[in-house]
């Protein structure tokens, strides 16, 4: 017996936990974001830190996956990955990509975009060693987005790492940082009606422009 899909079409929210008002936020979108991604935090949300990224590959074709950002300043925010992996030869293609949160309980999206470049090995190096070891390890062990045959692949590669390089694995070369440098931000916030703020940071001749668009 076939079961009813749910019916999601009469799936209904109404947002009004907070509002974005120009005279409230920042002039400058990393304060911004640094305000917001600090109360998803104070607020205990699962993986704050936790972003989609969205990328093209050299066919044209989308592909999108959540990855964790482990840094940001004013160059830029930062995540971690396999280089040789999907999503590390689709930028090698087109260095371009665009990153967006979702905090649901907060009710609120801050979608990034711009160009992508590597981070620095230093860079890279110092934040491998902060990682557990099992992690170091799995750098190692993982084709990342290679087909393999079972999960048993995965366990000998990273037996046969551990006993190559034991407690101290150097960062492989294949495994670094990469670093979105914004050109665009827009920040969400749900209001009721449906009638919700959005207001967009856009870079123009060095400087920050902002301005609301509408829902």
């Amino acid at each position: 017996m076939n079961t009813p899909s749910p019916d999601i079409a009469a799936l209904r929210k109404n947002y009004g936990r907070a509002e974005l008002d120009e005279a409230a936020s920042h002039e400058r979108p990393l304060q911004q974001f640094d305000d917001w991604l600090r109360e998803a935090i104070a607020a205990q949300l699962p993986e704050p830190n936790a972003m989609t990224l969205a990328t093209v590959g050299a066919d044209g074709r989308p592909s999108t996956r959540v990855v964790l950002i482990k840094g940001y300043d004013e160059r830029g925010l930062v995540w971690y990955t396999n280089y040789e992996s999907r999503k590390g030869r689709e930028l090698a293609a087109h260095p371009q990509a665009a990153l967006q949160f979702h905090w649901v309980e907060l009710e609120r999206v801050v979608r990034i975009e711009g160009r992508v470049e590597k981070t620095s090995a230093e860079e890279s190096d110092a934040y491998y060693v902060t990682r557990p070891l099992d992690s170091r390890i799995g750098a190692w062990a993982s084709p990342q987005s290679e087909v393999i045959s079972s999960r048993a692949v995965l366990v000998a590669n990273a037996a046969k790492a551990a006993a190559r390089h034991g407690l101290h694995p150097p960062r492989p070369t294949h495994w670094g940082g990469y670093r979105l440098v914004p050109d665009t931000w827009e920040f969400w916030q749900g209001r009721k009606s449906r009638l919700h703020d959005r207001l967009r940071y856009r870079l123009d001749a060095g400087a920050w422009v902002r301005e609301r668009l509408a829902p």
